[in-house]
């Protein structure tokens, strides 16, 4: 099923600064064949929703390797007819 989801991640209890959580999980998006536009609360991703939740639980592997413990998602997804592009 194709969707544009709305995807954010968020490293738990690894101190103030997320940014270099954040740089890995970009590179593994950006590293993707989805199409991916990061905003402010997260990152728009379009494409087949399994392919989306396989690199959600890709981001979440890696993060799982830095040491982070805990790690908060948030999904939104859209589907339908009037289907856009990013």
């Amino acid at each position: 099923m194709k969707v544009v989801a709305d995807l954010c991640i968020v490293p738990m209890g690894v101190g103030p600064s997320v940014s270099p959580y954040v740089r890995e999980i970009k590179a593994i998006i950006d590293a993707s064949p989805l199409t991916a536009e990061m905003h402010a609360n997260g990152t728009n991703i379009e494409g087949e929703l399994s392919e989306i939740c396989a690199l959600a639980e890709a981001c979440e592997a890696r993060l799982a390797e830095l040491g982070v413990d805990r790690v908060f998602f948030t999904k939104l997804t859209k589907t339908g007819a009037d289907h856009y592009t990013l």
